[in-house]
Formats: structure tokens, C-alpha cells, sequence
């Protein structure tokens, strides 16, 4: 398994942790009291504010990102491109969107936006990458 391989794993993984964290403060309580609802996830999720609020919006991001993260290593495998380059943008763009997840549930809306442009300038790097 190369190191791209293992990113993109981790990719798949992340809105999955996301979900994890806005979910988490409802696990363990009972329905009536206001923990999480399985018979109604999306409507439960909708009511959540502050920083499970963000992380389910991190969730929603990181399936968004997903895509363009998965044809860009495929379009770098198809022209061949150097393997430690494209494990480097691989590894570029999952720091950035750890990162990103970090600074959306701790409200720093700036720096969130700084790194989603560093995750998808290495997924466009990866389309043009030889």
C-alpha cells in the first residue's frame, strides 16, 4: 500500500470521525433527554449547536472534498507521475483537511478557509502532477 493509498483510507475515514464528534454528547443519554435520536439522525443533527453544529457542517465538507481528492489520484496514476510526489500531495492534502476539521469545530472560520484552499490547490496539483 502506498502512502497515497493510505491518505486516501483516511479520507474516506474523516467524515465518518465527523460525524463521531457531533454525535458524541448525545451517545450514552436517553432519547428523551435530548441524546442522540437513531430513529431520527438527520432531523437530531439539524438541532445541534456550537461545535457539534460544526462538526456535522465538517462532515459535510469532508464528503464534498472526497470526490475531487479521489479522481485527482487516479488522474495522477493514469499519467504515471512520480510516486513520492503524489504521496506528498496525498499527505498535503489530508494535513490540511485534519487541520480544517480542527480549526471548523474550534470556530476559527479564517484559518479554516486558508486550509481548505491548501487541500484543494493539492488535489488540483495531483490532476496536473507528471
Amino acid at each position: 500500500m502506498t502512502i497515497a493509498q493510505l491518505c486516501l483510507l483516511v479520507a474516506c475515514a474523516l467524515p465518518i470521525v465527523c460525524a463521531g464528534l457531533a454525535k458524541s454528547k448525545g451517545f450514552g443519554k436517553r432519547r428523551r433527554d435530548g441524546g442522540f435520536d437513531n430513529n431520527q439522525p438527520r432531523e437530531w443533527l439539524a438541532r445541534l449547536g456550537g461545535w457539534q453544529a460544526r462538526a456535522n457542517a465538517a462532515q459535510a465538507n469532508s464528503w464534498e472534498a472526497l470526490p475531487i481528492f479521489i479522481a485527482g489520484l487516479f488522474v495522477a496514476h493514469q499519467h504515471q507521475a512520480a510516486q513520492g510526489t503524489v504521496d506528498a500531495l496525498a499527505v498535503g492534502f489530508i494535513a490540511a483537511r485534519l487541520a480544517y476539521v480542527g480549526l471548523y469545530v474550534a470556530d476559527r472560520a479564517s484559518l479554516r478557509s486558508l486550509l481548505w484552499i491548501a487541500g484543494l490547490v493539492a488535489c488540483v496539483a495531483l490532476f496536473i502532477v507528471r
